[in-house]
């Protein structure tokens, strides 16, 4: 049904959305606010419709109380917005704050990844590659919000070894707004599994010290926020001979 608003109450919006149950922990706010970001960059939870705290709470399988204070949370992060007595809408972001947003996250994260190439011990970047690895069970399951949980992790984890935290903490709030709505079409045609295979290509890139593979696969990896995860086409990344053997 609609609302004198004009947008759509959805008495059932947490059906579907995958939402996992919570535990211990973390305190009950802090885990439920995280899940919702995790749907809200997956595309799952989707602009214009009101998600009534309630509802959410029954799929968490948790009281009201938490689910609102970490609606709250995402208030104040912009990232949705009170409709009085009804719920919590879902903000929209343009295409050109997603652009933006590409733009800064290309700007940062991979001359950042460059650089760790041959400056920090490979076991380094081996410890990340269970997540990489995690990522690509989520995809080969379709499970979206495990993914996205995953990948923000190995996003994060990664940048860590810069020693930055401002940087790490800039970069967790610009992936915190993204929205990928291709994810789920990626998903059901099984393609989205050649993505989360990108996270293992980079470990490798880093493992064997080539700043210029790392640089390339990480480049490629952050455009498709505004390629195949948004659901739009994208260009095939560049691709560069071999270089040749000398000869003896």
């Amino acid at each position: 049904m609609s609302t004198k608003e004009g947008y759509d109450m959805a008495p059932s919006a947490a059906d579907g959305l995958g939402l996992p149950l919570v535990g211990e922990r973390q305190s009950l706010r802090e885990q439920v606010a995280q899940a919702l970001r995790d749907a809200l960059v997956a595309g799952e939870m989707r602009p214009g419709v009101v998600y009534s705290a309630p509802v959410l709470a029954a799929q968490f399988g948790v009281s009201a109380t938490p689910v609102r204070e970490a609606m709250l949370d995402l208030a104040k992060e912009g990232l949705v917005e009170a409709v009085r007595n009804k719920g919590f809408r879902v903000t929209e972001m343009t295409d050109r704050d997603l652009d933006e947003i590409t733009e800064v996250r290309q700007l940062i994260e991979v001359p950042t990844v460059a650089r760790l190439a041959g400056r920090r011990p490979a076991a380094d970047f081996e410890a990340l590659r269970p997540v990489a690895e995690e990522i690509v069970a989520a995809a080969r399951r379709g499970d979206l919000i495990a993914y996205v949980n995953a990948d923000l992790r190995f996003h994060l984890g990664l940048l860590s070894l810069s020693g930055n935290t401002h940087l790490v903490e800039v970069i967790r709030d610009l992936r915190g707004r993204a929205r990928l709505y291709g994810l789920r079409g990626l998903a059901e045609r099984g393609i989205l599994i050649d993505s989360a295979r990108e996270h293992v290509a980079i470990v490798d890139a880093l493992v064997r010290g080539d700043a210029g593979a790392a640089e390339r696969v990480m480049s490629h990896h952050i455009q498709h926020v505004r390629g195949i995860w948004a659901d739009k086409p994208e260009s095939r990344p560049e691709t560069r001979p071999a270089p040749e053997e000398p000869e003896a």
